[in-house]
């Protein structure tokens, strides 16, 4: 089992930034990748990024690449989420989520931290 919490959403006008953290515990060990998620009002869940545990490589979806950056501390079991010219259609809920070695996909969610971007 792994524990996922989130911190760092709020409120920030259009063309800001603001960074969201998720500490993890439990078996930290076994994390292969980390990934994180929004989900806005009436809409589905959308991937926003990776960042593989072992090397930190990361990998983006086109809505988000060039303005939100994932880097991890291993030994501090954080992953942070550092989002630079926020734009209204950012305002969501925002996850973390873990994807242990031997597993096939994101198991473990954290509770979500809403950012809200004003224009």
């Amino acid at each position: 089992q792994v524990q996922l919490v989130e911190s760092g959403g709020g409120l920030v006008q259009a063309g800001g930034s603001l960074r969201l953290a998720c500490e993890a515990s439990g078996r930290t060990f076994s994390i292969y990748r980390m990934g994180w998620f929004r989900q806005a009002s009436g809409k589905e869940r959308e991937f926003v990024g990776r960042i593989r545990w072992s090397d930190g490589s990361t990998y983006y979806p086109n809505s988000v690449k060039g303005r939100f950056t994932i880097s991890r501390d291993n030994a501090k079991n954080m992953v942070y989420l550092q989002m630079n010219s926020l734009k209204a259609e950012d305002t969501a809920v925002y996850y973390c989520a873990c994807h242990l070695l031997g597993r096939s996909d994101y198991d473990f969610w954290g509770q979500g931290t809403q950012v809200t971007v004003s224009s």
